[in-house]
């Protein structure tokens, strides 16, 4: 995770992005059959690497951080902070998505004309709130952890944490294993990052290869507009985050996640990224083991602040292609769906599209509509899944800070240097 890491990712990515782009427009046949056994092989082995390790830094750091914060009312003060933090910043990144594109307005009556509306998305019922609070409880943990549902693993983990710190030296043994067992799944990730820029370049290469310019060049002006406001949001909100809530110089902040970034950029999963930004924000960012193993696992559950800002960018840009006004009733209700639907959604490839599909049913836009925008989004999934993974961070620094003066953690933390 040091700086010869970083550099060797983002040239990884810059030479999968020319080579990938080089291929389309020069030797399309050849693509094919070079992505198949070469590029799309690379990436899928880094992400099961990556995706190996998220159960486990999951389970063992959320029970680590919640029996770290000890005290009940701590616990639930953080995880107050935590959820409101993620609500109110999706939100925002809706509002400001939104506003943008009703201000540049990238769609078009006509454009339906040049470029094919695909299908394949149905549109699924946002599940309910109460149907939401009652799954979170597993029936079998185990099950849980095999079927990879991650909101029912964090109530499990907070469970069993909690249950540590009551028991307090009653436990210390099992409180000593998950120790270790967290010293060893950073030092996997530590070794599983080596094989990242090789991972980078091969998931590059195959998102534009796949993509190509044309598809690119067809939705430019959504593809830019989705770019902006993502850009704007993660230095205007989350900068101001650092800088009037956790009292740090943002410049410093980005400077120092940006391995994992470029690691999101690269994998289009938050899920897939969580162990790198946990690790990354314990060393670089100072973010105490037991608030980062806390924080962050669930933002990477409920965080999708660029995914949001997809939908709400999208939504104004559907309408606008099939000349339809939203009202100022159906704004608000994207907002309100699209916040909903973020909360226990996997961060996993391609799911904003769903949750999109969902949006787009409930406001009466054709669901079909999503085809217009399959050729960009896979640049767009990577770009707004280093949004969501920055949030996450910047949040976790905001708690570890106004959190300092009241919480004593004395247990054994990963080492800052």
């Amino acid at each position: 995770m040091k700086g010869n890491l970083t550099k060797q990712i983002i040239i990884a990515l810059i030479l999968g992005l020319a080579v990938g782009l080089g291929m389309n427009i020069f030797l399309p046949d050849l693509f094919e059959p070079v992505d198949t056994y070469l590029f799309a092989p690379l990436g899928d082995i880094f992400l099961r690497l990556i995706q190996m390790m998220v159960v486990p830094i999951v389970f063992i750091s959320i029970v680590l951080g919640t029996a770290g914060l000890g005290d009940p009312k701590k616990l639930g003060r953080i995880g107050g902070k935590t959820v409101g933090f993620f609500l109110i910043s999706t939100t925002i990144a809706l509002t400001l998505a939104m506003s943008v594109a009703l201000v540049v307005q990238p769609g078009e009556p006509g454009i339906i004309d040049n470029v094919e509306a695909e299908g394949g998305f149905e549109a699924e019922e946002a599940p309910s709130v109460v149907d939401t609070l009652v799954n979170i409880i597993p029936t079998n943990p185990i099950d849980a952890m095999v079927q990879g549902e991650m909101l029912q693993i964090i109530f499990f983990s907070i469970f069993v944490g909690f249950g540590l710190a009551l028991l307090s030296k009653k436990t210390d043994r099992i409180h000593k294993l998950f120790d270790q067992a967290f010293e060893l799944v950073m030092f996997l990730i530590t070794i599983i990052m080596y094989t990242a820029p090789f991972g980078a370049f091969g998931l590059i290469a195959s998102a534009v290869g796949g993509a190509g310019i044309d598809a690119i060049g067809a939705m430019a002006e959504y593809f830019f507009v989705v770019l902006f406001v993502l850009l704007l949001h993660a230095v205007l909100t989350y900068g101001a985050v650092v800088k009037f809530l956790a009292k740090k110089n943002p410049i410093w902040f980005f400077k120092n996640f940006a391995p994992v970034m470029s690691v999101a950029f690269g994998t289009a999963s938050s899920g897939a990224t969580l162990p790198v930004s946990m690790s990354t924000a314990q060393k670089r960012l100072g973010v105490r083991e037991s608030v980062s193993g806390f924080v962050q696992p669930i933002g990477a559950t409920i965080n999708m602040d660029g995914t949001a800002i997809m939908q709400g960018v999208a939504t104004v840009f559907i309408a606008q292609v099939y000349a339809q006004s939203l009202t100022f009733t159906e704004m608000i209700t994207v907002v309100l769906i699209a916040v909903l639907a973020s909360i226990g959604t996997a961060g996993v490839p391609g799911v904003g599209l769903i949750m999109l599909a969902m949006v787009l049913d409930q406001v009466g836009l054709p669901v079909e509509a999503i085809g217009l925008i399959l050729g960009v989004d896979r640049l767009l999934d990577m770009t707004r899944t280093a949004v969501n993974v920055t949030g996450d961070a910047a949040c976790a620094l905001w708690v570890n800070e106004t959190e300092e003066d009241t919480e004593e953690d004395d247990r054994p933390s990963v080492s800052q240097s």
